[in-house]
């Protein structure tokens, strides 16, 4: 399974309409490769380079296995979980200080997870433990200023 962006390669800058100093635009993900026996993705885009710990920008789960294009600036289909700005949805990068790496990590699941809208990147990690096929990761740097 390969997840790829046409708004900035691996490992490249993201761009300042993805950010929060643009207009938090979610990126265009495209997805090939799903494993047989897919019945549903999820997608967690984190920040490991936060001051406090990793902190949660986009949790979405329960996308249809043939999902394979996420629009740019759309919620794909399926719930959205919490990130770590307060609510739900794509939150953009904003790093306090320096470059900062994001990474989305795409799932394939032998099941569709039975999680409420809303809940935490904590709990959605539990329900999935031990249904994952496979993982998909792309890379992409922000720095402010």
């Amino acid at each position: 399974m390969k997840l790829t962006s046409p708004d900035f390669e691996e490992g490249g800058m993201i761009p300042r309409e993805m950010t929060c100093d643009g207009g938090d635009v979610s990126p265009e993900l495209n997805i090939t490769g799903v494993p047989e026996g897919t019945k549903s993705l999820a997608l967690i885009m984190d920040d490991p380079d936060a001051p406090r710990g990793t902190f949660v920008h986009w949790l979405v789960w329960n996308m249809p296995s043939g999902t394979d294009r996420m629009e740019r600036g759309k919620e794909p289909p399926g719930a959205q979980g919490a990130n770590d700005f307060g609510g739900k949805g794509y939150r953009g990068p904003c790093p306090p200080s320096g470059t900062h790496r994001y990474f989305f990590k795409l799932y394939a699941l032998d099941e569709v997870p039975g999680l409420k809208e809303g809940s935490r990147k904590e709990a959605f990690e539990g329900a999935i433990e031990g249904h994952v096929i496979e993982k998909a990761e792309l890379m992409g740097r922000y720095k402010r200023g």
